[in-house]
């Protein structure tokens, strides 16, 4: 499934058969469970094409001990934990309280073990929820804790059981933390995945010089924002390689905070973009990135921001066709 344009909305595209009104995608963790920015005045989820809920698990989570966030150059560290009510609860308290005529909803699925994937999938599959990501960095518990996503394999193993037990899109959500993406992307699509979102947060560490003490209380902890940037777009750019082969559509995200970033992530390949840490100093974020866009989009020609998706020009390989071409 692939991302098209849907109408005379220059931003709008078509995802995995789900209508997005924009190419934007608010991250998994940046958000709540969807209500935490409608306090925010001027704060619109119209200005996102999706809304990526929190982490979610089977049973609930107090997550780790404090400190869970650190800021650091051009970057935030977090090490939550998956703080979260339960899957249950979000199906039956919260997902009721949420406008689906707004936006698009995508339920991110966490867990332990690969049956716990598959709980969780099974009750969101039961649900009003559009579409289910898989955060398959969790650590396997069965396996000493090493992660899901970091071996084509297991994370296969994960794709196929929960691609069994719905019918809803499956967003598989890669992590940077392995050795060959391409492989993965490319054992996920065939275990059934729909989409993916590349990249989760890098891993890393912050240290109290004075105390030589860890500044995070999990010691290490997920790097986001500006600072993995460049890490993110050749991620997406290689994972672009395996799944257009496939009409597998990809959210590109990883330190974007402005429209030129969005820009880049979509001509190396992204269908979407995903913002999540920019939300956290400039909640009015989205409407800047969209206006960018869409001024691009007129500036070069380009009927839609589906036609500007892969446009990146290789060296050596022929040039691609202009965006009014394409129209």
């Amino acid at each position: 499934m692939t991302a098209t344009t849907t109408d005379t909305n220059p931003l709008a595209l078509d995802f995995c058969g789900l209508r997005f009104a924009s190419p934007i995608v608010l991250l998994s963790g940046c958000v709540g469970f969807g209500e935490e920015y409608t306090r925010v005045v001027g704060f619109s989820n119209r200005d996102a094409g999706a809304v990526v809920l929190k982490g979610t698990t089977g049973m609930a989570r107090l997550g780790n001990p404090p400190h869970r966030i650190y800021e650091t150059p051009q970057g935030m560290l977090n090490a939550i934990g998956l703080q979260n009510p339960g899957a249950r609860q979000v199906v039956e308290e919260i997902l009721p309280t949420l406008d689906f005529g707004e936006t698009r909803f995508i339920a991110n699925v966490s867990g332990s073990t690969i049956e716990e994937y598959v709980e969780v999938t099974r009750l969101f599959d039961d649900s009003p929820i559009d579409a289910i990501e898989i955060n398959i960095s969790c650590p396997n518990v069965k396996e000493g804790g090493v992660a899901f996503g970091n071996y084509p394999e297991m994370s296969a193993r994960v794709v196929e059981a929960c691609r069994r037990v719905t019918s809803k899109p499956l967003i598989t959500k890669l992590s940077p933390n392995q050795t060959d993406i391409q492989e993965n992307a490319r054992r996920c699509i065939e275990a059934g995945t729909d989409a993916f979102a590349v990249i989760n947060t890098v891993m890393g560490m912050a240290i109290d010089a004075e105390q030589r003490r860890p500044v995070i209380g999990n010691v290490q902890g997920g790097l986001s924002g500006p600072a993995i940037k460049p890490i993110a777009l050749l991620k997406v750019h290689q994972v672009h390689q395996v799944a257009q082969r496939h009409g597998v559509p990809i959210i590109g995200q990883g330190g974007i905070v402005s429209a030129r970033d969005a820009l880049e992530f979509i001509i190396a390949g992204a269908a979407a973009v995903g913002v999540g840490t920019a939300l956290f100093y400039d909640p009015l974020v989205c409407r800047k990135i969209n206006e960018g866009i869409r001024d691009y989009l007129g500036r070069h020609g380009f009927g839609s921001v589906a036609q500007l998706v892969g446009t990146l020009e290789l060296p050596g390989a022929p040039a691609a066709a202009a965006g009014r071409a394409a129209g």
